[in-house]
């Protein structure tokens, strides 16, 4: 009887703590316009588009829709880009499996990624062939 006792009562205080732990996680919405405007250097692409995220911060799971229309050509390249803050360019953080709009996607991010995103230091960028640098940036923020 006492050790009935004794699990009842455990359960019954280790319940809370993980209700606690599922209330403290979140899904965090981000967001991107992307333009030529926003590259570095800027371009005058007539393109525009836009990326939206959502960031489960329990599983770290990070999926991803970006849409875009109006290029000076193909797209052959398309991804997040970072650590970096709006004006500065950094290296490929998350690849995409297509360039081809509209690009979906999930991926599970490391703690540092994580970090990086939510800071805002990473933009999506889509490259062409008149802009291989990018043609099409936007910084992702909440």
């Amino acid at each position: 009887m006492k050790k009935a006792l004794y699990l009842a009562g455990a359960i019954v205080f280790a319940l809370p703590l993980g209700l606690a732990t599922a209330a403290t996680a979140e899904v965090i919405k981000l967001q991107a316009e992307l333009k030529g405007s926003n590259e570095v250097p800027p371009n005058a692409s007539a393109g525009s588009g836009k990326a939206e995220a959502a960031f489960d911060t329990a599983t770290k799971v990070l999926t991803y829709t970006v849409t875009y229309s109006g290029l000076s050509g193909p797209a052959l390249g398309a991804h997040f880009h970072g650590p970096s803050e709006p004006g500065k360019n950094a290296g490929i953080a998350l690849p995409f499996k297509s360039a081809q709009s509209p690009i979906q996607g999930t991926a599970t991010l490391t703690e540092t990624q994580a970090t990086d995103l939510l800071e805002g230091k990473w933009y999506a960028n889509i490259h062409t062939g008149a802009n291989p640098g990018g043609e099409l940036r936007g910084q992702m923020t909440k």
